[in-house]
């Protein structure tokens, strides 16, 4: 009987493990997998030191290339251990079933005549290369993803098996094989080697099929028992392992779910997407193929080696010209002001795709303001998503109600709203009819003006509404009504959702080629004290993780770029992370996640996110692009004119030249970053403000010394004891400001128990930041500039950020600095773009990495080739 095994690859590379299997045993022993983390991180070297400083995460981390670290090679876990990622790895996880030790050959045994002896060394070489004294070890780059280090050396290769005396196995055929304990479900394989040991034991090579729940899904996400996974997982096992044959139905995917289910035919299991462990990815199943025979070969997987780089060549850089973009539509979903879907439009258009943001929707008003003047295109909604998305399904209903649009599986059923009798003429339909009372006043619908759904009158009655101006009246009086009192109005409703329908004002399923955003998800927030660990999905905070996924299954883009904090792969065992992953595995798309720092990409700030992406069977999945440099704030805000506390411009014109690249690339305008035919200048600097602090930390600020790592600390009348901890020292009388306050404040002194050096800490020129927050109060956080008697401005954030300089923000400045501090670094979304836009038009390979052109995102070389000093 085998024994029991553990088997649970979760979220992202496996790790290499040890087999204790020789010729002389029947049996095969192997630790079990390592729990795998939920997401590949992409970082440099200074990104990790920024890691480490921010104490952002608490767990070692792999690079972009995701080779396997030494120390993790070939170490034994215990059996009973999760599968959890270490520094470099690759995750390699086994699905390895064990014997039961039998030597009795009538229980299994090869029949028939064994493969060809040069057949079998050109098919299997590995099997054949023992020499005396020596143990032949696997490639650490295995094409066939076993997570042996060991090879079993052959005696010979045979096609079909029989075992327990009763089942015939050939090669290729599929199995269930035992799994060592009576509570634990069968595996599944498909055989892709039969051979006999120098010693004569039978083995079989399994190429092991996932369920959904032994994929890093888990149990986040119920997927269909009867759907399975193929993967590139293989491993040995004795011959007696196997327990019977399977019928396993290769199906495609589909996001018609109805027409896939149709498609399904009787089977055991069904299989419609290859799982590969690096950065838990999904993906459309290779061609099949009925190899006669690479050591490799199997009847579904083709070699893919998910750790390979695409390079781009000469050829590629030069066909990247934005006039011949093909144009695509994206819809940003929690938009804030616009980073990521800026940058992710920029990058698009550098590969040579023009992909513009149509439709956007967030609820800060600020923001939606910030937006709409930088992307005058866009159709922008101040409203909550959630809101949106019931609207856009009201709206298909009104386009099918209307004859716009046929849907066969939307009954619109809106004839209870209008009068059936109704026969509306055009503005003079009422122009006979006089009111005879002469006491009430007649309202008439001069034209419909917005719709939305939701409260818009603070009712308490929510549903779909029309913005509505009457005749006679001026647009100070116009209203938002219910349809429900708009029976008599048939004619004008038409008239504005076909106006609308022809503009595309709102998009109905297959007009979003790409939706991208980053649904706030506080409840796992570590600020939240009262989260629930148990059903994260069950907290209202976290509601929006739903309404995203909500938005893809009715709108079904052909891709799909959803970013979120790294809390989502952490909290509660990554219990969200999974679920996301889930519910596009359940949409039938293709899925990829990852890590990627900010500060691997060119900016001084480490801000570590996740990110995922999806998309429809008949696309490319797109790849994460691996780093490319760093630098430091000496390389972002040294040049910018220099303004001092109580300075409230919103703008002011440039005063010194750019010195490093960073500077040169961020004061382009934006036809100069697109290469557009006579480009403009961009002449203007916005936003470069700071928060004006009051009378008392002003009088702080201006004490800090203006060096490196200076802080509160360096205050008279207060001293740090060995430890690290701050105290007050008794030799010195306490100090207080004009106003009667102390210049240390107490709170700056209890902060993280008296050991942070945060509060009023200036940031020095060769430093990079955690992260750009919200907030630009200098009481816990490094925000001061290094060298004047203020905090960091507006732009100086955004830059910190990689917003453009031309990116101009509206609202108060408290607000102003919210929606830098909310945005997705642009450089990072640019990358992502870039990838997409490649994917978009077929012109990469399904690798999980991308090299980016160097130079990128200059590699047109719009950029002076003179620069005076490097960014870092």
């Amino acid at each position: 009987m085998p024994s029991k095994r553990k088997k649970k690859p979760l979220l992202t590379m496996p790790s290499k493990r040890k087999k204790k299997a020789t010729a002389s045993s029947s049996s095969s022993k192997s630790a079990s997998p390592k729990k795998l983390k939920l997401t590949e991180e992409l970082s440099t070297e200074e990104a990790q030191k920024s890691s480490r400083r921010a104490d952002t995460l608490n767990e070692p981390r792999a690079t972009g290339s995701g080779q396997r670290s030494e120390e993790d090679r070939g170490a034994k876990k215990s059996r009973d251990s999760k599968l959890k990622r270490t520094e470099g790895e690759t995750q390699k996880s086994s699905r390895r079933a064990s014997g039961n030790g039998s030597d009795d050959e009538a229980d299994a045994k090869f029949i028939g005549k064994p493969v060809p002896p040069e057949e079998a060394r050109q098919r299997w070489p590995k099997r054949y290369e023992k020499k005396k004294g020596k143990k032949v070890v696997q490639s650490e780059r295995s094409t066939a993803e076993c997570a042996s280090d060991e090879v079993i050396q052959a005696r010979c290769h045979y096609t079909i098996a029989l075992v327990d005396g009763r089942v015939l196995y050939n090669l290729y055929d599929d199995a269930h094989v035992h799994a060592g304990n009576e509570e634990e479900a069968n595996y599944i394989c498909k055989i892709v080697e039969m051979f006999e040991s120098v010693d004569g034991t039978p083995y079989f090579t399994a190429q092991w099929y996932y369920r959904g729940r032994d994929t890093v899904i888990e149990k986040a996400f119920d997927i269909n028992p009867k759907r399975v996974f193929y993967s590139e997982v293989q491993d040995d096992n004795p011959l007696d392992c196997l327990i019977e044959k399977l019928n396993i139905e290769r199906v495609p995917l589909n996001v018609d779910l109805e027409a896939k289910r149709q498609s399904i035919p009787v089977c055991d299991y069904y299989c419609d997407a290859l799982y590969l462990l690096p950065y838990s990815t999904f993906m459309n199943l290779p061609e099949e193929k009925k190899l006669a025979g690479s050591e490799t070969s199997s009847t579904i997987s083709s070699e893919i080696d998910i750790n390979e780089v695409s390079e781009v060549n000469s050829k590629l850089v030069e066909d990247c010209k934005v006039e011949e973009c093909n144009e695509a539509t994206l819809l940003d979903i929690y938009s804030g002001c616009g980073a990521m879907s800026t940058g992710l439009c920029v990058g698009a258009q550098l590969s040579g795709l023009n992909l513009v943001t149509k439709w956007a929707v967030d609820l800060n008003e600020h923001a939606c303001d910030s937006l709409k003047l930088n992307h005058p295109e866009t159709e922008v909604r101040n409203e909550a998503a959630d809101d949106y998305l019931s609207l856009l399904k009201e709206w298909q209903k009104l386009c099918v109600y209307f004859d716009l649009i046929r849907h066969e599986g939307v009954q619109p059923e809106l004839d209870i709203y209008f009068d059936e009798d109704e026969e509306e003429e055009d503005d003079d339909e009422s122009s006979n009819e006089e009111d005879d009372s002469g006491d009430s006043e007649i309202f008439e619908v001069e034209k419909i003006l917005a719709i939305c759904y939701g409260d818009p009158k603070k009712t308490g009655k929510r549903g779909l509404y029309f913005k509505v101006h009457w005749k006679g009246y001026t647009a100070d009086d116009d209203t938002w009504e219910p349809i429900q009192g708009l029976g008599n109005c048939k004619e004008r409703i038409k008239r504005f959702v076909t106006d609308k329908f022809k503009l595309k004002s709102l998009p109905l399923p297959g007009d979003v080629d790409v939706i991208c955003g980053g649904p706030p998800c506080q409840g796992i927030s570590g600020f939240n004290r009262f989260r629930d660990k148990d059903n994260p999905l069950n907290d209202e905070k976290n509601k929006q993780l739903l309404v995203f996924m909500d938005f893809v299954q009715f709108l079904k883009p052909k891709y799909v770029l959803m970013e979120n904090v790294v809390d989502l792969v952490k909290f509660s065992d990554g219990y969200l992370g999974r679920y996301a992953l889930g519910r596009l595995v359940e949409m039938n798309y293709q899925v990829r996640m990852g890590l990627m720092a900010a500060g691997a990409y060119g900016l001084p700030q480490f801000r570590m996110r996740v990110f995922l992406w999806g998309a429809q069977p008949a696309e490319i999945l797109p790849s994460l692009p691996l780093p490319t440099h760093d630098v430091v704030v000496r390389g972002v805000i040294p040049n910018l004119f220099e303004v001092d506390n109580f300075e409230n411009r919103d703008e002011m014109p440039y005063n010194k030249q750019p010195i490093t690249e960073f500077q040169q690339l961020i004061r382009l305008s934006k036809d100069e970053l697109l290469s557009s035919p006579n480009p403009s200048k961009q002449l203007v600097l916005y936003d470069h403000q700071p928060l004006i602090l009051n009378s008392d930390d002003y009088q702080r600020v201006c004490r800090i010394p203006k060096r490196k790592g200076a802080n509160f600390r360096d205050l008279p009348g207060v001293r740090v004891r060995p430890d690290n901890i701050v105290e007050w020292d008794p030799n010195v009388e306490r100090v207080y400001l004009d106003s009667g306050k102390p210049l240390v404040p107490d709170y700056a002194m209890s902060f993280v128990k008296g050991s942070s050096s945060k509060p009023f800490r200036r940031l020095w020129w060769d430093e990079t930041v955690p992260t750009v927050v919200t907030r630009a109060e200098p009481h816990n956080q490094a925000i001061l500039h290094p060298e004047q008697d203020r905090v960091l401005t507006i732009r100086e954030n955004a830059r910190l950020q990689g917003f453009p300089d031309y990116y101009k923000l509206s609202g108060p400045v408290k607000e102003r600095y919210i929606q830098v501090g909310n945005a997705v670094a642009v450089p990072v979304s640019r990358a992502l773009g870039y990838t997409l836009g490649l994917a978009y038009q077929g012109r990469t390979n399904n690798e999980a990495l991308f090299k980016l052109p160097p130079k990128f995102p200059d590699f047109l070389g719009r950029l002076s080739s003179t620069s005076s000093e490097t960014d870092s």
